[in-house]
C-alpha cells in the first residue's frame, strides 16, 4: 500500500497538472488571428479570474498594434503594457467592477468594422462585468448574487437571472462591439462547456427569456429586489437572441476545457502506477450527495474491486452546487470532500483530493482539501465531529484544523471543480 505521504503528493501532482494545462500561455497562442485577417484595430476586450493570464499570452505572441481592457478578480493581475488590466470583486461584485464594466463596453462601443475585438473570457466573468441594465443599481445585483450563490441553483440556472439584469451579459458586449468583427476565446469553467454559461455568455445569443430567469429565482425561492422583479415581469431585460444581425460577425472557440486538465491529471496518476478513469467533466448536483456517490463507487473499488481494478484514479469535474443552511466557512469542493470521507468511514485504500482549478472555493483563498484513511481518526482526537461540520456549511475550518487544506494562491485558470480518488491495491 503507498504510503500517506507518497500518495498525497501524488494526488497534488495531479491537481498541479490539471492546472497547468490550462494556463493561458499554452492554450491562447494557437487561437490568435492571422494579422492579415486583422486590418484595422485588434483591441482586446475581457472578463474573469484568467482573463488577465490571457491578456498576457496576447501581449507575449501578438507583435502588431494591440491595445485593450480586461477586468479580473482582486489578486489575479498580471503584467501588461499594451492591455489595461483592472481588478474587482468576485464572486459577489462591487463598485469597482461596475466601473470596469463601464470603461470595457465604452471601448467596445468605440470599434469600427475594419476593427477586430479579441474577446477573452473566462470564469468569474458574471460578477466583474456587473454593469446593471437601467433600472437597477449595485445593491440590486449584489442582493441577487448573494441569494443565488447560497440558493443551491446550479451555475445554469444562476446563469440565466444572471444575464437579463446584466448590460453587458448575453451577448450584449458583442453587440456594442457591432459592426467591428468579434473573435471570442474562452477558458470553460462550466459542465458541457457551453458558451452561454461561461461568464453568462457576453458575446454568444441566448436563447433563454426574462420568464425563465423569473421561473428560476421562483424555483430556489431568491427574494428579488422590487427593481429586479419588475424587469423581468415586463421583459425589459430581455438578451440578444439567436439571429440578432450585430453578431453576425462573432465567431467563439473554447480554448481550454475541464476534460483536458482531467486528462492532464490522468497521466500523472499512470504514471504512479494508478489505472485512472475520468467519470465525468459535467458532474453536477448538490455537494454533499455528489460526494455520497463517489463514496459509494470508490467503496466498490476498494472492497470488490469493482467495476475498476485496484489500483486506480477516478477522475471528475464539473460544478456541484450547495445549499446554504449555516453560515460556516464552507465551499463547494470541501463539502463534497468532507460528505465524501464521512461516508467511507475511513476505509485503508481510499484517498481523494478536491479542489477549484481556480484556487478559490466559496469566498475562502483557499482551493480545496484532502483525505485519507486517518482523517476521521485524526478528527476525533482533535475533538472535531465531521457531521456537524458539514451540517454547518463548515468544511474549511474542519480541514485547516486537520492541516489537510489544499492552498494554491491565484491560479491564473479556471476549468471548474477536479476531484481525485485513489485507490490502493
Amino acid at each position: 500500500m503507498t504510503s500517506r505521504t507518497t500518495t498525497t503528493a501524488v494526488m497534488r501532482a495531479m491537481f498541479d497538472a490539471a492546472i497547468a494545462s490550462a494556463q493561458p500561455e499554452r492554450c491562447v497562442p494557437h487561437w490568435l488571428p492571422d494579422p492579415a485577417d486583422v486590418p484595422g484595430r485588434l483591441v482586446v476586450l475581457g472578463a474573469g479570474k484568467a482573463s488577465a493570464a490571457m491578456a498576457q499570452a496576447v501581449e507575449s505572441h501578438w507583435n502588431g498594434p494591440l491595445s485593450g481592457r480586461v477586468v479580473t478578480r482582486y489578486g489575479y493581475g498580471a503584467p501588461c503594457e499594451r492591455i489595461d488590466i483592472l481588478e474587482a470583486a468576485h464572486p459577489v461584485p462591487d463598485e469597482a467592477g461596475v466601473t470596469a464594466a463601464q470603461r470595457v463596453l465604452e471601448l467596445a462601443q468605440s470599434l469600427g468594422p475594419t476593427d477586430t475585438a479579441l474577446c477573452l473570457i473566462s470564469g468569474g466573468g458574471s460578477a466583474l462585468l456587473p454593469l446593471p441594465l437601467p433600472g437597477l443599481t449595485l445593491a440590486d445585483v449584489q442582493a441577487v448574487s448573494r441569494a443565488l450563490l447560497s440558493s443551491g441553483a446550479s451555475i445554469t440556472e444562476m446563469n440565466v437571472v444572471r444575464r437579463h439584469l446584466s448590460a453587458l451579459a448575453g451577448g450584449r458586449l458583442a453587440a456594442a462591439c457591432h459592426p467591428a468583427r468579434v473573435i471570442t476565446l474562452l477558458i470553460s469553467d462550466v459542465p458541457g462547456d457551453h458558451p452561454l454559461d461561461i461568464a453568462s455568455g457576453p458575446t454568444v445569443a441566448d436563447p433563454t427569456t426574462c420568464a425563465d430567469a423569473l421561473a428560476a429565482t421562483q424555483r430556489y425561492g431568491v427574494a428579488l429586489p422590487p427593481a429586479a422583479a419588475d424587469l423581468l415581469a415586463s421583459g425589459a431585460g430581455e438578451s440578444v437572441k439567436p439571429g440578432d444581425p450585430r453578431l453576425a460577425r462573432c465567431t467563439t472557440h473554447i480554448v481550454a476545457a475541464p476534460q483536458q486538465a482531467l486528462e492532464a491529471a490522468a497521466k500523472i496518476a499512470a504514471e504512479h502506477g494508478y489505472t485512472p478513469y475520468i467519470l465525468s467533466d459535467a458532474l453536477e448536483g448538490e455537494a454533499r450527495d455528489v460526494g455520497k456517490v463517489l463514496a459509494a463507487i470508490a467503496l466498490q473499488v476498494a472492497e470488490r474491486d469493482a467495476p475498476f481494478a485496484r489500483p486506480c484514479a477516478l477522475l471528475s469535474g464539473g460544478e456541484t452546487t450547495v445549499t446554504v443552511r449555516s453560515r460556516g466557512r464552507g465551499g463547494r469542493n470541501v463539502e463534497c470532500l468532507l460528505s465524501f470521507a464521512i461516508a467511507t468511514h475511513g476505509n485503508p485504500r481510499i484517498h481523494a483530493l478536491m479542489g477549484d482549478t481556480d484556487g478559490v472555493d466559496g469566498m475562502e483563498e483557499i482551493a480545496g482539501a484532502w483525505t485519507d484513511p486517518e482523517t476521521l481518526a485524526r478528527a476525533a482526537a482533535l475533538g472535531l465531529n465531521p457531521r456537524q461540520s458539514l451540517d454547518g456549511n463548515d468544511a474549511h475550518t474542519f480541514f485547516q484544523r486537520l492541516q489537510q487544506s489544499v492552498v494554491t494562491g491565484p491560479t491564473h485558470t479556471n476549468v471548474n471543480d477536479f476531484r481525485t480518488v485513489l485507490v490502493d491495491a
